[in-house]
């Protein structure tokens, strides 16, 4: 494999945007190290990299939401150091950013044009606005209306909303930090075709992607970022996935294979017969019978819109089911409250950990406790000595990479606050516990870290059920892999089973 030099990057006269030199510094913590990165004209560059490499770091500072400790942005030649995102947004540069920065409670439409409404003598041009999105929307190939609510969005659709908003902009450089992580894969074959139609018409794209292979597809030049510092570059034609994984982690990794050595315990959780309405009044779960036994890890594969999110939420008591019942230990916890299934031993890992799992205002070690705080309070008093022993034994044991209980949780990387998340719901001691899409948005250190806990746990006993849209995550962690389809399971494999039956059995194409 060959890596291009700084010297042949500075000569590259498609360059049109060049960080040259960027440090960031908080605190004692060096965020970037001399970072050199090009943008060139047309091309999409992939920037790879593990949670906390300093990613998000640089695309900030390239997008005007921090400025660099020292270093300088050059823009077709000229240096440009922003301020502010506007400033950034007025010299042609747009950022989608991992975490959707979206207002739930206003209208698509609002979404796409607050802050830069399109006025005329009389005010707010609602009409043209309203016309523009559903352009957007059309050329998203989604059937979203402009009206709708985004808190009535599922994530997928609210991603969508965020990638319509970067692209009414016009920007020339446009960075998507994640942008798939919650698209189904006809959608990101959309938004790929998107991005070729852009390059096509000279817009820069920077790609961010936890999903490495995907990004390939895509990518022109990759440049791999560790621990603040450029470890890598080349040309899309000189790489390929080892080369990415070695440079982001040292050397080849393995996210493993499903724990074995060990029989499963008897049924923990059992749902016969399950239906759940949707949104619009369809069975979102329909008729639906799953078990899982005290051991046993079990994927629920499917596209998006398969009803797994719903089954889930509905498992955990956050939705109403119309007909069926869920067991837990042989007692049936259809009619308990969220509260009274997690004291029963039932914990969920939600999709959405930002809005969800984490109580962001709170610090690590109090998200930690959040869930279990009631075993610390004795005759109304709050014991914080065996607060602090379970916030100590849960940071050791979930291995978060942090300075500390007190510090924020907007501090950590995805990986690790996903990573608090879990160790929240295992200080419940739980019985049985549901993932939905746990690893989203974290990368493969970090997944390689929840497979291991999750894998130590189902030795002890946790039954797991883990929902996924990525084939690859169910062969390296599931013992079973029931398959999902507009409501129904349409397949169960066990781990043998090639990705391309697993595929099939969803509904989804299969690329040769």
């Amino acid at each position: 494999m060959t890596q291009e030099t700084d010297n042949e990057q500075q000569d590259d006269p498609d360059v049109v945007l060049a960080a040259r030199n960027i440090s960031k510094i908080y605190g004692s913590t060096h965020a970037l190290q001399g970072v050199n990165f090009d943008i060139r004209r047309g091309k999409v560059t992939t920037l790879f990299g593990e949670n906390g490499a300093g990613k998000s770091t640089l695309m900030k500072i390239l997008s005007g939401v921090v400025t660099p400790s020292s270093g300088d942005i050059l823009l077709n030649g000229e240096v440009k150091n922003f301020t502010s995102t506007a400033q950034a947004r007025q010299h042609g540069i747009a950022i989608i950013h991992q975490e959707l920065n979206l207002a739930p409670n206003m209208n698509v439409r609002d979404n796409i044009f607050i802050g830069r409404e399109m006025m005329t003598a009389s005010g707010v041009d609602f009409a043209n606005e309203e016309r523009i999105t559903r352009d957007l929307m059309r050329e998203l190939e989604e059937d979203i209306d402009p009206l709708t609510l985004v808190e009535d969005l599922r994530l997928g659709q609210q991603q969508i909303v965020e990638i319509a908003r970067a692209l009414s902009v016009k920007a020339r450089i446009l960075i998507m930090d994640e942008p798939t992580s919650a698209l189904s894969a006809s959608e990101v074959g959309v938004l790929f075709s998107i991005i070729r139609d852009l390059t096509q018409r000279g817009v820069s794209i920077v790609y961010i992607s936890h999903h490495l292979e995907e990004a390939l597809e895509i990518t022109d030049h990759a440049v791999v970022l560790r621990d603040g510092v450029v470890t890598a570059s080349g040309r899309r034609s000189d790489i390929d996935l080892e080369w990415i994984v070695h440079n982001m982690v040292g050397d080849h990794f393995d996210l493993g294979s499903p724990p074995q050595g060990y029989e499963f315990g008897d049924v923990a959780l059992a749902v016969d017969q399950l239906s759940v309405p949707g949104p619009s009044g369809y069975m979102a779960v329909d008729n639906l019978s799953l078990s899982v036994r005290a051991g046993e890890i079990i994927c629920i594969y499917g596209l998006m819109g398969a009803g797994r999110t719903e089954l889930m939420e509905c498992i955990a008591g956050r939705l109403s089911a119309e007909r069926g019942s869920i067991l837990l230990n042989n007692q049936d916890i259809s009619p308990l409250s969220i509260a009274n299934r997690i004291e029963s031993g039932l914990a969920l890992v939600p999709e959405d950990r930002q809005r969800d799992g984490l109580v962001q205002t709170m610090s690590v070690g109090e998200n930690l406790t959040l869930a279990s705080i009631r075993e610390f309070v004795r005759r109304l008093v709050l014991s914080p000595r065996r607060e602090q022993e379970l916030v100590v034994d849960s940071i050791r044991n979930v291995t978060v990479k942090t300075t500390g209980g007190e510090a924020t949780i907007g501090s950590l990387s995805g990986g690790n606050q996903q990573k608090v998340v879990i160790g929240k719901i295992l200080a419940t001691r739980p019985k049985v516990i549901l993932l939905d899409e746990p690893s989203r948005g974290i990368d493969i250190g970090a997944k390689a870290e929840v497979f291991r806990l999750l894998a130590e746990s189902a030795r002890k006993g946790l039954a797991v059920i883990y929902s996924t849209s990525e084939v690859g995550e169910c062969l390296s962690i599931a013992h079973r892999i029931v398959v999902m389809s507009k409501g129904h399971i349409t397949a169960i494999f066990d781990s043998a089973v090639s990705k391309e039956r697993i595929m099939a059995a969803s509904g989804e194409s299969v690329i040769a």
